[in-house]
């Protein structure tokens, strides 16, 4: 199982200069990639290249890129770019995100997101292959020719050549039909809250495709206090499974009730959209966190990995702003 480090959205609760340093220090811990994220803030795909600028051998992957923010095209022509730049280092992960950043920021509907990532996978593989794209879908109408079209679009072929027809690209996906999709049309998967013990049972296709890769994003936090560094990360766990969606349309809620926890996660989600943030943290149960995050000791945390190894994750993500956790985790690992 290899090391990488999820650094998040760009400049929260770090200095630019910071969060650059800690991503340095995984490259010389030896951490095989650095993936950023993007909600409604910064995108991913600047910090992308400013890091492949300032890095040399650090696999660079977005967790997520989002479709909704982009054409298929746009993303194939990204996509390219940022591997040409960093000589072969991209990884393009991609998600719809949910229904809340959808309409309320891209100002796209909804819809139905499964045949929209299929069709939206199958251009931008199309693109990279340097084909001449031409995808008249449900969703995707390229070239344009439907009520408004001028009738002078025409099939086009990228122009740049990638330095890979087969750059992977992974899928970020909590539901479990849409996590079957990930392994249908992807080559790789990046989930959320894994849980080690019970991720197999919640998602029986794991371990089906030889080759396959799998990186959960990890919390992890090195500490001799192990209550406070749950807590510490209880506030993170509660806005997801609380505030991240409505009520009866929250995929993080669903995943921790799939999970054993479906009284919690109620509990959670109650108080959280009652504006009682506080108690929402608190109803987050110490097990829980101990499943789904590292804390803890060097010595805690080295106990722990050998759960994650045998789960089929084959990356584990860091999640982490603290150098002193991220040289814990090479240090246990190791």
């Amino acid at each position: 199982m290899r090391l990488g480090l999820h650094i998040g959205y760009w400049g929260l609760g770090l200095s630019a200069a910071e969060q650059l340093a800690l991503v340095q220090e995984a490259e010389r811990l030896g951490y095989d990639s650095a993936w950023a994220a993007e909600a409604w803030g910064t995108d991913a795909v600047s910090v992308l290249a400013w890091l492949g600028a300032t890095t040399t051998t650090l696999g660079l992957g977005s967790a997520i890129m989002q479709i909704p923010g982009r054409t298929p095209a746009n993303t194939a022509m990204t996509a390219a770019t940022l591997d040409l730049l960093s000589g072969g280092r991209f990884m393009l992960g991609l998600g719809t995100s949910g229904p809340q950043v959808v309409e309320g920021w891209h100002g796209e509907p909804w819809g139905k997101p499964l045949g929209k990532t299929r069709e939206y996978v199958d251009i931008v593989r199309a693109a990279l292959r340097r084909e001449v794209v031409e995808h008249h879908g449900a969703h995707y109408d390229v070239p344009f020719s439907r009520d408004g079209s001028t009738g002078v679009g025409k099939p086009l072929k990228l122009m740049a050549r990638p330095l890979r027809a087969d750059l992977p690209i992974y899928l970020a996906s909590i539901g479990p039909k849409a996590v079957e999709l990930a392994f249908e049309i992807a080559d790789g998967w990046l989930p959320i809250f894994w849980s080690p013990e019970r991720a197999r049972d919640v998602f029986p296709m794991v371990g089906a495709r030889d080759g396959f890769e799998i990186a959960p994003s990890v919390p992890v936090v090195a500490t001799d206090d192990v209550a406070s560094g749950r807590d510490a990360l209880k506030q993170y766990y509660s806005l997801y499974v609380g505030g991240m969606g409505a009520r009866g349309k929250n995929f993080y809620n669903d995943l921790m009730a799939r999970y054993g926890y479906e009284a919690e996660a109620h509990a959670i989600q109650d108080a959280f959209l009652d504006g009682r943030q506080r108690d929402a943290a608190a109803a987050v149960p110490d097990a829980f966190v101990d499943e789904v995050a590292l804390v803890g000791s060097t010595e805690r945390i080295r106990d722990r990995l050998d759960a994650w190894r045998e789960s089929g994750a084959t990356t584990l993500l860091a999640s982490t702003r603290d150098v002193g956790s991220l040289r814990a985790l090479a240090a246990a690992a190791g």
